[in-house]
C-alpha cells in the first residue's frame, strides 16, 4: 500500500497537476471512513498519511484512568505513559490502533471514495487551466477513438473530448496523431469531473488560425468582421482594417500566400475566400461573387431576402455543390439567398408580360410612352414598329436588340419598367 500510494501521489502530482496536499488530504478522508468500518468499537478515530512515505496510522483518542472500564475509550495511566511520560490522569491521549492488514482493507474500502475526491480535486485543476482559454488554439495527441467517432485526445495534464460532430466529415485520424483544435467548452461531467471539449468545424478556429499567422490582426490594425463556414469544404472571411494604408486582403494572404496556404493545410486544404467587408449587403455580397456579375437582384427587406439572376454558365458556381456556396453567401450577409438562373428568370418574366399583354386594358395600344426612358430610345423603338406597350410586351429581349438596335442591358430594363408598372 506504501509503494502505491507514493506512485499515486506522484503521477497526479506530475501528469495532472493536482498538489499532493490535495491527494493526501483526500486519502485520508476516505481512509477515516474505511477505519471506522475495520476497528469496531471506535467512534473517536483519526488517520495520517505521510506524503513522502505513504505510511498510514489510526488513531483513536482514549481517556486516561485508574482502572479501564471501557477498553475502546479508556486506558490505563501506566500503559499511557509508555506514550507519553508527562501524562496525567483525566488526560485524553492518542493511540496508536493501526490493524496489520489494514493497508490492504483501507485500500479496497476506500478506493471508490478516494476515486470521487480525486476526480473532484481534477476538475478543480481543469477549471483552472483551461476555463481561461476558451477559444484557444491548443496541440494535443489523439490517444483513442472511442465509438461513435469521438476522439480523446491527450493534452498533457489532462484529457480531453473531440466529438465527431465537431470536426470536418472528410478529416480522418489515426492513433498517436498530433492535431491542433479549438477549447470549446469547459463543463461538468456526471460522475462529478470535467471534460475540456474540443472542436476543429467551428468557424472560430479559423480565425484563431489567422490570429497566428497575421501579426496585424492581433495588433488590431485588421480586423475580422464576418467569418462563415462548411467545415472541409470552405469558409469565407470578410476583414477591414483601420489603418488605410494597410491593405487587409493583402496581409491576410500574404507574400505569395504563405500566410493563407499555412492555413489552408492545417486545415486538409479547405478552400479560403477572403474579401474587403462592407456594411452594405450587396456590396459584401458583389465582392464574394466577383469575378461573377449579378444580372439582376431584388431584396426583400421585410422579408429579409435577396433574390439573384445569374448567367446560366455561372449558375454551378454561384450555386456551389449541394447549394453550399450560396448558403455560405447568405450567411455572410446574414440574409436567405435565392439564386436564378438568367434563362429561367427569362422564362418566367416572358410568361407575365404575355399574359399583360393579353388583357383588355385600351393604354396598351395607345401611342408609346416609357417613363424614365431616353425619348431617342423611345424613338428608335418606334421605328423597329414597336410603338404600344401591347406590342413590346410580346416582343422578347432579342427582338428589341436585333429590331432597335439597342443593347441587351437597355431591351431587358425597359422591358422591365413596362411590366412593374403595369403589375
Amino acid at each position: 500500500m506504501n509503494k502505491d500510494l507514493v506512485a499515486i501521489f506522484e503521477y497526479l502530482e506530475r501528469e495532472k497537476g493536482i498538489k499532493r496536499d490535495i491527494v493526501v488530504g483526500a486519502i485520508e478522508e476516505s481512509l477515516q471512513i474505511a477505519a471506522r468500518k475495520s476497528i469496531q468499537g471506535l467512534t473517536n478515530v483519526t488517520v495520517a498519511v505521510n506524503p513522502k512515505s505513504g505510511e498510514i496510522e489510526v488513531f483513536t483518542e482514549k481517556e486516561i484512568v485508574e482502572d479501564v472500564e471501557i477498553p475502546e475509550e479508556e486506558i490505563s495511566l501506566e500503559i499511557a505513559r509508555e506514550i507519553d511520560p508527562d501524562c496525567q490522569l483525566g488526560q485524553w491521549i492518542k493511540v496508536e490502533v493501526t490493524p496489520e492488514n489494514f493497508g490492504r482493507i483501507a485500500a479496497q474500502t476506500a478506493k471508490q471514495v478516494i476515486s470521487q475526491k480525486l476526480r473532484g480535486a481534477e476538475r478543480d485543476v481543469i477549471y483552472e487551466e483551461y476555463r481561461h482559454r476558451l477559444n484557444e488554439i491548443v496541440s494535443g495527441t489523439v490517444k483513442r477513438i472511442v465509438r461513435g467517432g469521438t476522439l480523446i485526445v491527450d493534452l498533457g495534464k489532462v484529457e480531453a473530448i473531440l466529438p465527431d460532430r465537431f470536426y470536418p466529415k472528410v478529416e480522418r485520424y489515426q492513433v498517436g496523431q498530433r492535431i491542433q483544435a479549438l477549447i470549446l467548452e469547459v463543463r461538468d461531467t456526471e460522475n462529478g469531473g470535467a471534460e475540456v471539449v474540443l472542436s476543429r468545424s467551428h468557424p472560430e478556429v479559423v480565425a484563431q488560425l489567422f490570429m497566428q499567422e497575421v501579426p496585424e490582426l492581433m495588433d488590431g490594425i485588421i480586423e475580422i468582421k464576418r467569418i462563415v463556414r462548411d467545415a472541409g469544404y470552405r469558409t469565407k472571411i470578410a476583414v477591414t482594417t483601420t489603418d488605410n494604408r494597410v491593405d487587409p486582403l493583402g496581409a491576410c494572404v500574404g507574400v505569395r500566400g504563405t500566410r493563407v496556404k499555412n492555413i489552408i493545410r492545417e486545415l486538409n486544404n479547405e478552400k479560403i475566400d477572403i474579401l474587403p467587408f462592407s456594411e452594405d449587403p450587396i456590396d459584401l455580397l458583389r465582392s464574394a461573387l466577383d469575378p461573377i456579375q449579378i444580372k439582376k437582384l431584388e431584396w426583400d427587406k421585410e422579408e429579409n431576402k435577396i433574390m439573384i439572376v445569374v448567367d446560366d454558365e455561372d449558375y454551378p458556381t454561384v450555386l456551389g455543390k449541394k447549394g453550399m456556396n450560396a448558403r455560405l453567401n447568405g450567411k455572410l450577409i446574414e440574409m436567405e439567398l435565392l439564386v436564378r438562373k438568367s434563362s429561367e428568370h427569362q422564362k418566367e418574366l416572358r410568361f407575365d408580360r404575355h399574359r399583360l399583354a393579353l388583357s383588355d386594358d385600351p393604354e396598351l395600344d395607345q401611342e408609346l410612352e416609357i417613363e424614365g426612358v431616353n425619348q431617342f430610345v423611345v424613338d428608335s423603338l418606334k421605328d423597329a414598329g414597336f410603338d404600344t406597350l401591347r406590342k413590346l410586351l410580346n416582343a422578347t429581349p432579342e427582338d428589341l436588340v436585333k429590331e432597335a438596335s439597342i443593347s441587351q442591358d437597355m431591351a431587358n430594363d425597359i422591358l422591365d419598367k413596362i411590366q412593374k408598372k403595369r403589375t
